[in-house]
């Protein structure tokens, strides 16, 4: 019995670090799924909208219900709640499941209000006193620039110092405005001697 013991521990020790990957894996797959469903509803919204882009919206959109941003345009276009009815936005402990807002590798959670495990690029239409509607065909490279990211933070739009830096084997993942996604590792976007985002790379554009 001890020696059959020892086997099963033996073949369980060697199995884990396999069914830690696939898991890892397919948090992954979700992650870029759910981006995916965001720059299928930015395109759609451009299609229905004069080809403006969607508004980004408040950073820290409130306890109430906000009327605008992209965190309430795209879910519309997709037909799914918005962000302001997700029951877990100002409770910590509440039960999150599957929900196009949250990555299943992202264990942040609510804080008063706020729970944005993807963030959209503050830059894309200008920030501050220069922010303003802007149309997809006046950006010059869509299949560099970044639309939304993963969330190093909780807000709903920042810019490259918000991207998580250890999800997704030590990287993130990033949705382009044309709609396509992909993961970079850490290094690529991040310096860590600074701690803050790097804007240099030739893949990873952060201004139009």
């Amino acid at each position: 019995m001890l020696v059959v013991i020892a086997v099963v521990v033996v073949i369980a020790a060697m199995l884990l670090p396999a069914l830690n990957a696939a898991k890892a894996r397919a948090r992954s797959l979700i992650c870029l799924g759910n981006l995916k469903q965001w720059g299928v509803a930015t395109q759609l919204y451009v299609l229905d909208n004069e080809d403006y882009l969607p508004p980004e919206g408040s950073p820290s959109p409130g306890r109430g219900m906000p009327s605008v941003g992209w965190y309430v345009n795209l879910p519309a276009i997709l037909g799914v709640p918005p962000y302001g009815t997700m029951h877990w936005r100002t409770n910590a402990a509440a039960h999150i499941g599957r929900s196009l807002f949250i990555c299943p590798a992202n264990d942040r959670r609510a804080t008063n209000n706020n729970l944005f495990h993807y963030c959209y690029n503050q830059h894309i239409d200008g920030t501050g006193a220069g922010d303003r509607p802007i149309r997809f065909s006046a950006i010059r490279a869509p299949f560099r620039l970044v639309q939304v990211f993963d969330n190093g933070g909780r807000a709903a739009v920042a810019q490259q110092n918000n991207v998580h830096t250890n999800l997704h084997q030590d990287g993130a993942q990033f949705l382009f405005l044309d709609g396509h996604t992909r993961r970079f590792g850490n290094r690529v976007y991040w310096d860590f001697r600074r701690n803050r985002g790097l804007t240099n790379s030739v893949d990873l554009v952060w201004r139009p």
